[in-house]
């Protein structure tokens, strides 16, 4: 499963642009990658591990401005079509899942 960080932080005053940056540093501390520079995004090994992540990412909200979560199931992030400029990229991969025995 991956979880999608999407937010518009207000960055008008220094205050504002701090705050909106310690939340991109706090969610790539977190281990999410940036996709765009207001979209984040991270895989999850199931429902359980997305709920503790979300308690945790609503814990470091800033106090102004948007953030949304979005989840997509495996099968939902191989069909994303993307595309650098006008070429298409190929069709991204879910990651190898770790076994440990």
């Amino acid at each position: 499963m991956w979880m999608i960080v999407l937010f518009d932080l207000p960055v008008l005053t220094k205050k504002e642009r701090k705050e909106a940056t310690r939340f991109r540093n706090f969610l790539l501390d977190e281990g999410y990658e940036m996709s765009q520079f207001s979209v984040y995004m991270r895989f999850c090994s199931g429902k359980e591990q997305t709920e503790t992540l979300t308690r945790r990412v609503e814990r470091n909200v800033p106090r102004t401005g948007k953030v949304h979560i979005v989840y997509l199931t495996d099968k939902q992030y191989e069909n994303i079509a993307c595309f650098d400029g006008r070429k298409r990229e190929p069709a991204k991969k879910n990651p190898s899942q770790l076994t440990l025995f």
